[in-house]
């Protein structure tokens, strides 16, 4: 297939790039070979080596970066004594794989789930044998995308589970968590983790005839096999593959080596071109999971070629005289696996880094017409970094260009004129490294200088489609990352402000069309995503504090409800907790001890100390509903936080629930009740506050049959400030983070360890009224625990929505306990938490 021609820049342009302080006695220069990895969770892990000029030597540095706070990054001296050659994530994006040139493999994981504290826990080692590939074990796990579908109502019909069998498993079926590696050698090492901690380790030789093995890539099959590919670095030498299976015998690992069939690229058989491309330079299959289709580079000092091969299953013809012995009829015929090229370009500048995409869009053999015909949906494309500065986008089947990226005369130093800097005045800025996202819609790149740059990749690949195209990519993309609950950042890099209001319709949309059970397990997922679209945009930015409010309270609803016990054990069917709320919503009395006469009193019993622990979960319900009330006669205002509770009749639903448990703990345990500052000692403040909540609900119980409040209800509520003194809410502080600093298309630029000194979103003097000033006093989100002006407790942030609580708990209740399970690894709307400083404030 020929190479389209040089196009016009477009698809691609610079969000931010990040780079570092340059020190007069030591200096973060790029490693050789440079490599970087992209985690599900939009983590970034990359490689340099810190130069000390006084004691001349070099310190091979791990840097791990999340991608909303590029300049928080998390430096760790690997530990490794020489230069590191491979890093890799594992599925879940909570631990990371690194391998030297000296054998040695360590496994970095998370110390206490924050994403900027990490620690070696376990590894292995080759001794001395340098790691050219490396891949954490399939997990069995794989969703296919259904381009063609994505307008189907049904998630089943767009993402399907695929039937992948894992690397290996242990009793039970459950997959074994561990890693292979392929060294210089020919080695093969494959280390087992079991439950116990335990490392098993086992090597063997890919083929009886060992050689040196310059580049290889690992691939996993559906059967459970594991498929390696390599290379001598020689482009007139064969690509070897063999089938790799890993089995554990009497406790010991096991490893069986198959040699599959091999391949010579192209151009070494085209007299023309047979002495022009001395070297393959990349081996790369598609995918971990698309062991039938490889991708290969061989170069020259000046030039590459790159060709794409697939590996097919074809009928072996079989001789006239053999067919007369014994006809060959149907599915009798024997058959062969054999390489066939797909696709090869023509010869392109020296290519410097390639990144494939992560996905899983299953395309045949025979797809390239249908690839044709979607070519501009993102995640078709690998990326093709090039001595020049330029990036191309190109197709990964038929390798036609996407989408290009200029890059050279960005990153030229800015007081050397274009027309002056010669031509061959030393090479240019180039890529040394790269990745794409998991939704391949963004990609990041460390050049030779160490410098961290992300590019933007339009969903429409830089041609023009209409918008509806462009809102459909996007929301087929969200919907992905809802199901599979990956982070959905490098998607929000591409809504513009007009875009939000659409998108967190067509959203809720397609939530609402998928059956109860996948609504109830999505439910969270949905808030977080519709809250970090509302921050973009100044119409509905008010919303993102209701959407974790709502987090919130179905968090706080899940526990307490928990908490309650059957009486008997053998009684119902239904928990206490689903017996409350079928209660709740068939009884409409306003009177809150009627409502609580219908309820099993036994089942709520808890212990004092339990229910003492609670409180301030308590307080929070019993404020917000006093809040909600208060602010009803302000309803027209959209702008005032809490504005879409009062037309939210679950969520006043799920108050109502709660106002009835608290109201019956309360007879157990007075002061376990939310306080209340009344103008009156004898006004019983919760059952005025149920009376008035349950009217409000009433009018909006079904969701199709709204209606408005009547004038007496409004007129009830315009009398609570005079009854009851109105709490501060503390919402959630506007977040720090880069993404809404990027919605002009202005290039950024930052540097590590110094947080930007930007103007936050233009929209933040909205908020002016509910935000706490700096200075004042500060408050664990979760907890609901007053911290202080100055807080001496250390204490961790979510990633994305901002929230803090203190690092470690102050309480050991059971209850309590439990409560912070929920949050213990990620935040209630799913972000990464990370370690701040005691200065925070």
């Amino acid at each position: 297939v020929p190479c389209p021609p040089r196009g016009r820049a477009g698809g691609m342009d610079l969000a931010y790039v990040c780079e570092w302080e340059k020190k007069p006695k030591s200096n973060h220069c790029p490693s050789i070979p440079l490599v970087c990895a992209w985690s599900c969770r939009n983590l970034i892990a990359f490689t340099t080596d810190l130069r000390n000029e006084e004691e001349k030597d070099l310190t091979h540095m791990v840097h791990i970066i999340d991608t909303e706070h590029p300049w928080d990054v998390y430096s760790v001296n690997s530990g490794h004594t020489e230069v590191i050659t491979c890093l890799e994530w594992d599925q879940s994006g909570s631990r990371l794989l690194s391998a030297d040139t000296d054998g040695h493999i360590k496994c970095w994981s998370m110390t206490d789930h924050l994403a900027n504290s990490w620690e070696n826990t376990v590894g292995s080692v080759v001794e001395g044998d340098p790691v050219v590939a490396l891949s954490w074990l399939h997990n069995g796990v794989k969703l296919a995308l259904h381009v063609e579908k994505s307008g189907a109502s049904n998630f089943g019909e767009k993402f399907s589970r695929v039937k992948f069998s894992p690397s290996l498993t242990l009793f039970g079926g459950k997959p074994m968590e561990g890693w292979i590696a392929v060294t210089i050698s020919g080695l093969v090492t494959v280390s087992l983790l079991k439950p116990n901690g335990q490392v098993l380790t086992a090597t063997e030789s890919l083929c009886r005839l060992r050689c040196r093995v310059a580049l290889a890539d690992v691939a996993f099959t559906g059967g459970g096999n594991i498929v390696v590919a390599t290379s001598d670095g020689s482009s007139t030498s064969p690509v070897q593959f063999y089938k790799v299976c890993v089995s554990v015998v009497n406790e010991k690992c096991k490893i069986d080596t198959e040699i599959l069939p091999s391949l010579f690229m192209r151009c070494t058989t085209d007299p023309a071109r047979k002495d022009k491309y001395p070297a393959i330079t990349h081996l790369k299959f598609l995918a971990r999971d698309m062991s039938e289709q490889v991708l290969l580079c061989a170069s020259n000092q000046n030039n590459s070629i790159v060709e794409c091969w697939s590996l097919r299953k074809e009928g072996l013809p079989v001789n006239n005289i053999f067919q007369q012995i014994s006809p060959v009829v149907g599915d009798k015929q024997p058959m062969i696996l054999k390489w066939r090229i797909l696709s090869a370009t023509n010869d392109l500048d020296r290519v410097s880094a390639v990144a494939l995409p992560k996905l899983p869009i299953s395309l045949t053999n025979t797809d390239l017409k249908v690839a044709n015909d979607t070519k501009f949906f993102p995640g078709l494309g690998l990326a093709l970094a090039f001595h020049d500065g330029s990036v191309h986008i190109v197709h990964r089947l038929s390798l036609q260009m996407m989408a290009v990226f200029y890059g050279s005369s960005s990153q030229r130093p800015v007081d050397e004129p274009t027309l002056k800097r010669p031509r061959t005045a030393g090479p240019l800025v180039h890529f040394k490294a790269m990745q794409l996202s998991w939704t391949s819609l963004a990609l990041a790149g460390v050049d030779s200088h160490g410098k961290l740059s992300m590019l933007r990749i339009s969903p429409s690949m830089g041609h023009v489609l209409d918008m509806n195209m462009s809102l459909r990519h996007l929301l087929f993309l969200l919907e992905y990352c809802m199901v599979t609950g990956y982070d959905w950042w490098d998607i929000l890099l591409h809504v513009q402000p007009s875009m939000v209001q659409n998108l967190v319709e067509k959203l809720h949309e397609e939530y609402m069309r998928q059956n109860a059970a996948l609504q109830q397990v999505l439910s969270t997922r949905i808030v977080a995503m519709k809250a970090s679209l509302c921050k973009l945009s100044s119409s509905t930015i008010a919303r993102v504090c209701d959407y974790h409010a709502k987090l919130f309270l179905i968090a706080i609803s899940c526990t307490l409800k928990s908490l309650l016990r059957p009486h008997f054990l053998n009684t119902p069917d239904k928990s206490p907790g689903d017996r409350l709320t079928e209660i709740c919503s068939k009884i409409t009395d306003v009177d809150i001890d009627k409502v609580m006469i219908n309820l099993k009193t036994e089942e709520f019993v808890l212990e004092m100390t339990t229910l003492q622990s609670l409180q301030q979960l308590i307080q929070w319900v019993g404020d917000f509903v006093l809040y909600l009330l208060a602010s009803l006669p302000n309803q027209g205002s959209p702008v005032r936080p809490g504005h879409s509770f009062l037309r939210d009749g679950a969520s006043l639903g799920m108050f109502r629930e709660l106002m009835v448990v608290i109201r019956i703990w309360g007879l157990l345990k007075p002061s376990c009740l939310p306080v209340y500052t009344a103008t009156s000692d004898t006004q019983d403040s919760m059952s005025l506050l149920f009376r008035l909540l349950t009217k409000l609900w009433l009018c909006c119980r079904e969701e199709n049959h709204i209606t408005e409040p009547d004038d007496a209800l409004i007129d009830e509520c315009c009398l609570l400030p005079s009854q009851l003194l109105i709490p501060n809410i503390d919402w959630l502080p506007i977040n720090d983070g880069i993404i809404s600093k990027l919605q002009n298309k202005q290039l950024v630029r930052l540097q590590f360890g110094k947080a930007p000194g930007l103007v936050g979103h233009t929209v933040s003097s909205q908020f002016d009224a509910f935000v706490r000033a700096p200075g004042q006093p500060k408050i664990d989100h979760l907890r609901r625990l007053h911290l202080g002006a100055y807080p001496t407790e250390e204490c961790k942030s979510c990633t994305r929505c901002g929230c803090v609580t203190m690092l470690k708990s102050p309480n050991k209740v059971t209850a309590v306990k439990q409560w912070e399970q929920r949050w213990i690894k990620n935040c209630l709307c799913g972000g990464l938490w990370r370690k701040m400083p005691l200065s925070y404030s």
